[in-house]
Formats: C-alpha cells, structure tokens, sequence
C-alpha cells in the first residue's frame, strides 16, 4: 500500500513540476519567434522620418520595412513606438544599424543588452534588450550606410503570446 501512495505522489509532483514548468521564457523562443517575423513577415513598410511626428511601429508580430533617409553623416531615422506594458521588449534588426531609443520628454533610455547575432538564425544582425514603461517611446536608426532596416519588436516576456 506504501509503495502505490509513493508512486502516486511522486507521478503527481512530476506532472505539477512538468505542468507549472519554468515560468521564465527561453531566451532562444523570443529569438525563434523574432526570427520567424524577420524573415517570413507579415511585413509594413514605414517611411522613417528626422523631423516631426515618426510613423508609428509595434509588437504586433510583424516586420516593419523601415526606409531611412539622408542625414547627417548617413542615412537615418526615426520611428515611434507606444509601450502598452511595462517589460522587457526584444528589438530584432535584420542590420546592423545603430539605435537609440528615448522616451516622450527626449531621455534616452538604455539598452540593456545588445548582439549582432543570435544562435536561432542567421537573419538577426541586432537584438536589442530594452526595458521600458508604460508610454510612448523614439527609436532612432543610424548613421549607417544601409537604406533600409527590417524591426520585429516582442516582448522578452512572451506570456499570453497569440498570433
């Protein structure tokens, strides 16, 4: 009787631990899912601005085709993202093109981590770690030669995912 009630307790705390699991997302599934967007879209091309309002990009698992325009010391731009929830966001570049990020009132914010690759693919030239808060958010690309650089933004989260 001893042995059946171990057994079945040690089957449930295995289906539990399996169940509840990790609760912190891989590393390596953001960047799957970032690559993923990357490379096979949907995509929305986005003219980048240097002057007034920037168009508008967001988490929304697409691939924004950004086209820089000439500026000081090479092509650049700006685009706008509005941070509905406070976390970590991951910001996939298919370039490697410099990026700022500042928030509504001008201050930059900083990038907690950055790569020019990932183990998941070939097509992530950047990636880019950024904590941010609730608000709206200036990413600024360049100087770079490049004309253009492809933008996939997920959460570093990943919870409650659907595409």
């Amino acid at each position: 009787m001893n042995k059946k009630l171990l057994a079945a307790l040690l089957m449930s705390t295995a289906l539990l631990t399996t169940a509840c699991g990790d609760d912190e997302p891989h590393e390596e599934d953001v960047d799957v899912e970032g690559c993923e967007h990357l490379a096979e879209g949907p995509s929305t091309a986005v003219n980048a601005t240097l002057t007034g309002t920037p168009p508008s990009v967001s988490n929304d698992h697409r691939r924004y085709d950004i086209s820089l325009v000439d500026g000081a010391g090479g092509r650049r731009g700006s685009v706008s993202f509005a941070a509905a929830e406070a976390t970590d966001y991951v910001l996939y570049l298919s370039a490697d093109v410099p990026v700022v990020i500042t928030d509504a009132s001008g201050a930059a914010v900083e990038i907690e981590e950055s790569a020019k690759s990932s183990e998941s693919c070939t097509d992530i030239k950047g990636r880019h770690v950024v904590p941010l808060s609730v608000g709206t958010f200036t990413f600024t690309f360049g100087p770079t030669t490049a004309a253009s650089v492809n933008l996939v933004i997920e959460e570093a989260s990943h919870e409650g995912h659907e595409h």
